[in-house]
């Protein structure tokens, strides 16, 4: 896909993995018109693009996907050339608390916004192109050998793998139905700047600041491929471009590491970073009930990506991790209002 006149529709675009990818497509394609589609729940924060605020071609537009005839109007008005869909409820604990929040916007949100592309397409989807963005858990969990590919079956394991895994499987229903030209790929766990501090590496990160406590579940043995998120943004961009529609591309880091070991090496840099003796913030590691469907084992297998499209992460984790902590320590401000709350008052602030 490589007209440059497209109007593309970011949705998520203020969220941790959507405003990384709305910068990279508003500054690197100045012919575009990016709009980025996003509710501004929790995790939607518009410090995340408030450099973006004065570019003349992107526009912020606030409004929710599970509200299905504000879609169809937004579609109309627009009409846009292709959708880059990140908009979801991510998180698994979250899920397993609130499992409907998570059909709801995950399944029945990107139905609405399917059928609102599928109605001003009209069945002429020339240069068109719907992208939807997953996630490696709808795989399930692997032992201790092996890697998830693009044709390693479904096998969710929680209210948040099964909704993404519906969502996935609803795309590709439309595509074989309506003729609607999708790709979508599945990423492995991300991590860098602007992550809502409830994930593991920012909330572990703040943890060790404030010197609290940091929960490890069950014995702390569980692996997962870790990719820099601005590599994947990069990824996005590619498969965009270049990937073959009605195909899935898998995105991984290449990089497992079980959560003990990342926390120990997180622990290491943070006290070198803060000036603190070696090993003092291991000594915060405390070990917690485990998590309900806790899969063990997850990891990417990117080859299709690398051999038919070229790409292949841009940095190590310690170097990648290095950049996040550097990010954190030096962006107390963004923190701050994002532990206080403060953040959700921006939208009323530069909009109203």
């Amino acid at each position: 896909m490589t007209d440059s006149s497209k109007k593309i529709l970011i949705t998520g675009g203020a969220g941790f993995i959507g405003s990384h990818v709305a910068r990279l497509f508003v500054t690197k394609y100045p012919d575009y018109k990016v709009y980025n589609l996003d509710a501004l729940t929790y995790a939607g924060n518009l410090e995340n693009v408030s450099d973006l605020e004065g570019s003349s071609n992107y526009k912020f537009i606030k409004g929710d996907i599970k509200d299905a005839e504000f879609l169809n109007n937004l579609f109309k008005e627009y009409r846009f050339d292709a959708v880059i869909h990140l908009a979801a409820e991510s998180h698994v604990d979250r899920s397993i608390t609130n499992p409907n929040d998570f059909i709801e916007t995950n399944v029945l949100g990107t139905a609405n916004l399917l059928n609102a592309f599928k109605e001003i397409h009209a069945g002429f989807f020339d240069g068109k192109l719907f992208y939807h963005v997953s996630t490696d858990e709808v795989y399930g969990s692997l032992g201790k050998t092996g890697l998830f590919k693009e044709t390693t079956p479904y096998d969710p394991q929680s209210p948040y793998a099964s909704s993404k895994a519906a969502s996935d499987h609803i795309v590709r229903a439309y595509g074989n139905t309506y003729g609607l030209p999708f790709v979508i790929s599945n990423c492995s766990n991300n991590y860098g700047a602007n992550q809502f501090p409830e994930k593991l590496i920012p909330l572990f990160i703040n943890n060790i600041k404030q010197s609290k406590p940091l929960p490890v579940y069950g014995d702390g043995n569980y692996t997962r491929d870790w990719l820099y998120v601005e590599d994947h943004a990069i990824a996005i961009d590619e498969i965009f471009h270049k990937g073959k529609t009605l195909e899935t591309y898998n995105i991984g880091g290449f990089n497992e590491w079980t959560n003990l070991n990342l926390i120990k090496l997180l622990c290491k840099l943070m006290d070198q970073k803060l000036g603190r003796p070696n090993g003092s913030s291991e000594q915060l590691i405390t070990y917690v009930k485990d998590r309900a469907g806790h899969d063990r084992r997850y990891a990417i297998d990117a080859g299709k990506l690398n051999r038919e499209l070229g790409w292949k992460p841009s940095v190590t984790f310690e170097e990648g991790l290095e950049r996040t902590v550097d990010w954190y320590l030096t962006n107390d401000e963004w923190l701050e209002h994002v532990t206080s709350g403060a953040y959700q008052d921006y939208y009323k602030k530069m909009y109203h």
